[in-house]
């Protein structure tokens, strides 16, 4: 277990119920990403690449779901993977990369994935970066292997309902914050930063983004799938929707 944390499932735990009163439908969109996968894999154990991986959600979930899978937990941010690795005991590789450049392929332990899957995490980065990136990606592919990414994506269809569902969805979010139901996401930092074990990867954490993240930048599905045909995938489309949510899939 990493020195870092004390109790690695009492912050998973805290971390997937901070991330769920943001995204209600999480576990759905999880449940998509992992059936793409077995569609590609058809019984055989997958590796997979969880980029952006956080704590390891998505990882965390491959192997309940396939136990024999070889996963590679990707992030940058030092507190995050260290609940990641405790979590994991072991049972995937951890690295850490920065996906603003474009070097960050020379950290993973293999090429040719079955899968690159990816939450809640890309709408840091700006388009020009983005669109490299997708690019970057399939070269880690194997032939038939898949991208997957969840993300905030507006209907572009839609615009006026998908505003009023995200307004909605906001006010919902604010009053489970204010009654205490759950913890903000600057909330779930503080805590953190306020434990002794994690403290010290806080601020490590803070000296690589010292004014927080780039700002968001959301655009709506068919940017992902333009670029992502752009980026010479195969088949392109929209794997799952829930709201002003997006799951995007590419076939390499």
């Amino acid at each position: 277990m990493s020195p870092y944390i004390t109790d690695a499932v009492a912050w998973q735990e805290s971390w997937d119920r901070q991330q769920e009163a943001y995204l209600p439908d999480r576990e759905h969109r999880f449940a998509a990403m992992l059936d793409a996968v077995d569609a590609v894999t058809d019984g055989v154990p997958p590796r997979l690449l969880d980029l952006a991986g956080g704590t390891g959600t998505i990882t965390l979930r491959a192997l309940a779901r396939f136990p024999d899978a070889e996963v590679t937990v990707l992030d940058l941010d030092p507190a995050l993977l260290a609940i990641a690795e405790a979590s994991l005991a072991g049972r995937a590789t951890v690295v850490t990369a920065d996906l603003s450049r474009a070097d960050w392929v020379t950290a993973l332990p293999h090429r040719a994935y079955d899968a690159v899957l990816t939450a809640t995490a890309l709408h840091w980065l700006p388009a020009e970066r983005l669109t490299r990136l997708y690019a970057e990606l399939r070269e880690v592919l194997r032939p038939d292997g898949i991208l997957v990414n969840a993300d905030h994506m507006p209907d572009d269809a839609l615009p006026e309902l998908t505003k009023r569902l995200a307004a909605r969805a906001h006010v919902r979010r604010a009053a489970r914050y204010a009654a205490g139901a759950v913890l903000s996401w600057s909330d779930w930092w503080q805590r953190a930063g306020d434990d002794p074990a994690l403290a010290p990867l806080v601020e490590r954490r803070q000296a690589i983004y010292p004014a927080g993240h780039s700002p968001e930048w959301t655009p709506p599905v068919s940017w992902h799938l333009a670029a992502l045909s752009d980026a010479g995938y195969r088949e392109v489309g929209t794997l799952w929707r829930g709201g002003a949510d997006a799951a995007v899939v590419a076939l390499r």
